[in-house]
């Protein structure tokens, strides 16, 4: 999924050029690039299926090469996560009815690529073997008001698998008491938007909870892969309801599964997180770009890639980034703050 819109790393990404689609991580390729990446030793690349809003659709082939043209579908506009979902499924099935699918954003991180990838095996063994639909519930280490949770029932893990269990239940966003109650239980997890499931499970899953997302994509069954494709999503998808597939499909669904899993995961929702995730120097300064140098400086991040030569000095808990010719510093605590101010210019 890469049709995501916002400035949450300004001024380094913009409407017009979202988090995905920049290097973030300061090593030379983009958070979707580095997503596509990681599933390299799972699934060849003809069978990575990206979506994302037409605007972005070049920008996608240019990072993805490899992936083929015909497997980047464009949404005419955003309509959260069920439409997107439901409407890859559907167009997954009309070339293979028995696929696997692991759904995941293109815009967060992940730091043990190959703990990641032995989790997602076990899970599309376990998806492919029946119906369940299966959530990644990262294990939680501080009280994130910025998440939603899954609560999962540990009294028992699955007969086929040890390590995957049935959810109790989802939550929302918590306030911090309510978060600093989740993580001093432990069937408590972050929910990091990662599923998997099998085309027949997540399709009459739809077709149950959904049926008006299921009548639509499923009336596009004779022009999937054909030059009408994208004049009828054109048409349709503005008409499908705004809903996330949390929504939609996870909160309604019998058979839901998380397995936990620990594997340096975030969705860098901020300069915040991107410097929790970053290698920090002695006094917990995370440093991306080629030439800085810092001096009487404390838990900071500073961000300039752009060959500049770069010194900061006597600041503490700061976020230093620049985009082409807008520079940003200011406090870490201000982030939002300064989040709003910049989507109003």
């Amino acid at each position: 999924m890469a049709g995501g819109v916002g400035s949450r790393f300004w001024p380094m990404s913009t409407a017009e050029r979202p988090k995905q689609f920049i290097d973030v991580m300061g090593v030379g390729k983009t958070l979707l690039q580095l997503t596509v990446e990681r599933f390299g030793n799972l699934i060849p690349a003809e069978n990575v299926w990206v979506v994302t809003n037409k605007d972005y659709a070049e920008t996608v082939k240019e990072q993805l090469p490899n992936v083929p043209a015909g497997n980047i579908l464009c949404e005419p506009c955003r309509r959260n996560t069920a439409p997107c979902i439901a409407y890859v499924s559907w167009r997954i099935k009309s070339k293979d009815s028995k696929a696997n699918i692991v759904v995941t954003p293109s815009d967060h991180v992940v730091m043990n690529t190959p703990e990641f990838q032995r989790v997602i095996r076990e899970c599309m063994l376990f998806t492919s073997e029946s119906d369940a639909i299966v959530t990644l519930g990262m294990k939680p280490n501080r009280p994130e008001t910025g998440y939603g949770y899954i609560q999962g029932d540990l009294s028992a893990s699955t007969l086929r698998n040890k390590e995957i269990f049935r959810v109790d239940s989802f939550h929302e966003k918590p306030d911090l008491q309510t978060a600093q109650q989740y993580i001093k239980n432990n069937s408590f997890f972050w929910n990091a938007g990662i599923f998997i499931w099998n085309v027949h499970t997540i399709v009459n899953a739809f077709r149950m909870y959904q049926p008006m997302l299921a009548k639509t994509f499923e009336s596009m069954n004779s022009i999937y892969g054909t030059d009408k494709e994208q004049e009828v999503v054109n048409e349709v998808f503005p008409e499908c309801q705004n809903i996330s597939v949390d929504y939609a499909i996870m909160e309604k669904a019998e058979e839901i599964y998380v397995c936990p899993a620990d594997f340096g995961w975030s969705d860098l929702g901020t300069w915040g997180s991107l410097l929790q995730q970053s290698h920090k120097d002695l006094y917990g300064n995370a440093l991306i770009g080629p030439d800085i140098a810092m001096f009487e400086s404390h838990n900071c991040i500073v961000h300039t890639t752009q060959e500049k030569r770069v010194v900061v000095q006597g600041l503490d808990g700061y976020i230093v980034a620049e985009n082409n010719d807008t520079l940003l510093i200011c406090k870490l605590s201000e982030e939002q703050r300064i989040k709003q101010f910049s989507e109003r210019k």
